[in-house]
């Protein structure tokens, strides 16, 4: 059990405009779109620019319509016209672009199709990882006890997948029976199934939400989530009007790395009593340890792990 497999992904990193608030002690990760315009003071955006559910910006904006300052859109227009920055560009989204429709955002085709196809499925490609004795953890997402993620996007989508450690343990699946778009999930709850050959298993939904859109590249591609977990193997998107309560119950940061660690200690045990002592220094773990040690069983690695069990087919 001392093998390696090691996946890379070579990806060009995701070029983002520089401004004013990204450079020194002024760094802001996600800035706010009324504080790019000028208009509000310095601060950034703790709502993963979904600004039609902000508390800040229906304030702002009331405040706007009650003549107590100009909207941010109108901030924008009293600059030159070689200024006037699109929206995603401000809130740094997307890469330098002007705005054609003189901010009319809902008159706008780039808006739309970047609200609706782009956004889900960009900033993702660098994403820095955590190796824990060969099982991939990467920053900034949270996780479920049942080896799924939760990763909140620009404009409030929440993107779920499986974690590297159900792959490697499992082995690349034959198939998703995944959900529609428009279903609804629950957290802890079954949410979608996985095949590989004859087995089957349930998965716990990491989350509360509906299905926004499912990944079409996992459903012709199903290897692709054993190969890219935490980027182009993301499952769906769900819709959650309540983010943080969403996130509130997993795990993230040093929680999930402990998590992380008491796992493999359990499945460490579970292939010293199949396969007898591991290397003294605990070694790498391969990809598809159940293909290799049957033995340990289907069912028993999907109670432990899964917490749901196993079907046959």
């Amino acid at each position: 059990m001392n093998e390696t497999l090691k996946t890379q992904s070579k990806k060009q990193p995701y070029s983002r405009p520089q401004t004013l608030w990204q450079s020194g002690k002024n760094k802001i990760q996600r800035p706010c779109i009324w504080m790019q315009a000028g208009v509000g003071s310095k601060k950034g955006c703790n709502h993963y620019h979904d600004c039609t559910t902000c508390k800040y910006d229906a304030a702002m904006t009331k405040l706007a319509a009650a003549g107590k300052h100009i909207s941010w859109q109108d901030a924008m227009r009293k600059k030159d016209s070689r200024d006037r920055t699109c929206r995603h560009t401000l809130t740094q989204r997307a890469d330098h672009r002007i705005c054609p429709m003189n901010y009319n955002c809902s008159r706008c085709d780039f808006d739309q199709l970047f609200e609706d196809s782009l956004s889900p499925n960009t900033g993702h490609a660098m994403v820095k990882m955590t190796d824990i004795k060969g099982f991939k953890l990467p920053n900034g997402y949270y996780f479920h006890s049942g080896h799924t993620w939760a990763c909140i996007d620009s404009g409030g989508i929440i993107r779920i997948g499986m974690d590297d450690f159900a792959f490697k343990v499992l082995g690349n699946p034959d198939n998703f029976d995944l959900p529609l778009t428009g279903q609804e999930l629950n957290q802890n709850k079954p949410g979608w199934g996985i095949k590989r050959n004859r087995n089957l298993a349930d998965i716990l939904s990491p989350v509360n939400g509906v299905i926004t859109k499912v990944n079409p590249s996992v459903k012709t591609t199903p290897n692709l989530s054993g190969k890219l977990p935490y980027q182009d193997g993301w499952l769906f998107t769900v819709h959650n009007s309540d983010i943080k309560r969403a996130v509130k119950h997993l795990m993230a940061d040093e929680d999930s790395v402990e998590w992380l660690n008491r796992e493999i200690t359990t499945l460490e045990d579970m292939i010293e009593d199949v396969a007898g002592p591991l290397a003294a220094d605990g070694g790498v773990l391969t990809h598809d340890i159940y293909g290799n040690l049957p033995g340990l069983g289907w069912g028993n690695l999907t109670r432990t792990f899964l917490k749901t069990g196993s079907r046959f087919k």
